[in-house]
């Protein structure tokens, strides 16, 4: 014989009964106390001593010789299984079939005047209420046929009584597990609806924020740049040339930060085109007006990009761009673009520059030179997210480089 089959059979009945389990009422519990299970557990002791009584009775008056220590353990057997059907319905109502069918063997149908213990039978039925309204549905059906051949072994004539009475149980439970069902779906959907609510509303607070602080001082950026060659008589070409990059990039900021705005208030997804590495000249100017030498270098096979490895290669190029005008003006940057056949590699490099704090991205006490903080980190989780890698620290001659490898295809198609 099969052990683990065994146990899986034994298990059936202590914990693989509920699925999904139906949480009782709020008002059927107070505290750590169950109502229901209390009330069976009075049942239950109400029933024993109504049957032990009729049973003692009905010895005496049809002069039966069953001794009463038989009849004390009949009565207990036949009740005691009420007591357990809210932790185990499903072994509750086993043990009560089982002493029913002991009892009549016991003591013959109609020795006794009665085919049944009637308490005995009212338990079997709330046992089986329990099985329909905890169990799963291959075992409701299972315990109905079984009560009706249970029925029909122990006396074949009350065949259609069982049927009648064994469905009456089966059909409440049923109707009370889907309506606990339907009321715990919708507990579920209204929890849902209301964390989806709540993320709104922190969306549109966040918006609101960024609209009335962010968008503000980028527009003040934009209109002083653009007046500013007029506080000045004859103003330099260079001078000019310089706030007008710098009208354009606020400008272009405040472009991409209305169109985030707009998302975070919808709550719908960015359908604007997004950057890429087909933009990346364009990049390369404006960080050159900011006051750094770049030079690029290719190698591979260019190839067209997964538009989330275009857009992260881009973002993670004008991140490291961004942070070595902040925190090295005046250096120089290398940028090598390396296409291999399954990933995309990128190397950012600056030098050093005497007097300025030579990284790109700040942590810690580097982030008060000029950052937040999060520009790395973001990095990292651009590249993370693709299956890829990044790695960031300073160099041997004080500059710092980035080195990031972006895998071409998923990473569930890589492995």
């Amino acid at each position: 014989m099969d052990v683990k089959a065994v146990s899986r059979f034994a298990a059936t009945f202590v914990t693989d009964t509920t699925n999904p389990p139906t949480p009782r009422p709020h008002w059927l519990r107070r505290g750590r106390f169950d109502l229901v299970e209390i009330a069976d557990v009075i049942t239950a002791l109400i029933c024993f001593a109504i049957t032990n009584s009729t049973l003692t009775s009905q010895n005496a008056n049809y002069h039966a010789h069953h001794s009463a220590g038989l009849l004390v353990l009949l009565a207990f057997v036949t009740c005691a299984p009420l007591a357990l059907r809210t932790r185990f319905p499903l072994s509750a109502w086993a043990f009560s079939g089982a002493a029913l069918i002991w009892t009549s063997r016991a003591i013959p149908p109609g020795s006794l005047g009665s085919a049944y213990p009637v308490a005995g039978v009212l338990v079997y039925l709330l046992c089986l209420y329990a099985v329909a309204v905890r169990c799963r549905p291959r075992i409701i059906v299972a315990a109905a046929a079984v009560t009706v051949a249970g029925a029909t072994f122990i006396d074949p004539g009350l065949t259609a009584t069982a049927v009648f009475f064994g469905a009456a149980p089966i059909l409440l439970g049923v109707v009370v597990r889907v309506r606990r069902s339907g009321e715990r779906q919708l507990a579920e959907q209204e929890l849902r609806h209301s964390g989806e609510r709540a993320l709104l509303e922190e969306r549109q607070r966040i918006a609101r924020e960024l609209h009335d602080v962010v968008a503000h001082h980028m527009s003040v950026i934009a209109i002083q740049a653009e007046a500013a060659p007029y506080k000045t008589a004859d103003p330099p070409p260079e001078l000019v040339e310089s706030f007008a990059d710098i009208r354009a990039s606020a400008l272009a900021g405040l472009s991409e930060l209305r169109r985030v705005l707009g998302v975070l208030r919808t709550g719908g997804q960015d359908t604007a085109p997004q950057p890429g590495l087909a933009e990346l000249d364009a990049l390369l100017d404006s960080a050159r007006s900011g006051g750094v030498s770049v030079t690029v270098t290719r190698g591979g096979n260019p190839v067209t990009l997964p538009d989330g490895v275009d857009l992260s290669a881009y973002r993670i190029v004008q991140e490291a761009l961004s942070n070595a005008m902040r925190h090295a003006p005046g250096s120089h940057v290398e940028l090598h673009l390396a296409y291999r056949p399954d990933a995309l590699a990128l190397e950012i490099c600056n030098n050093a520059v005497p007097q300025v704090v030579p990284v790109l991205a700040g942590s810690g006490d580097r982030a008060a030179a000029g950052g937040g903080g999060h520009g790395l980190v973001g990095m990292r989780e651009r590249a993370t997210m693709l299956g890829g890698s990044l790695d960031a620290g300073p160099t041997a001659d004080g500059g710092f480089q980035v080195a990031a490898v972006l895998p071409v295809s998923p990473p569930e198609e890589a492995a």
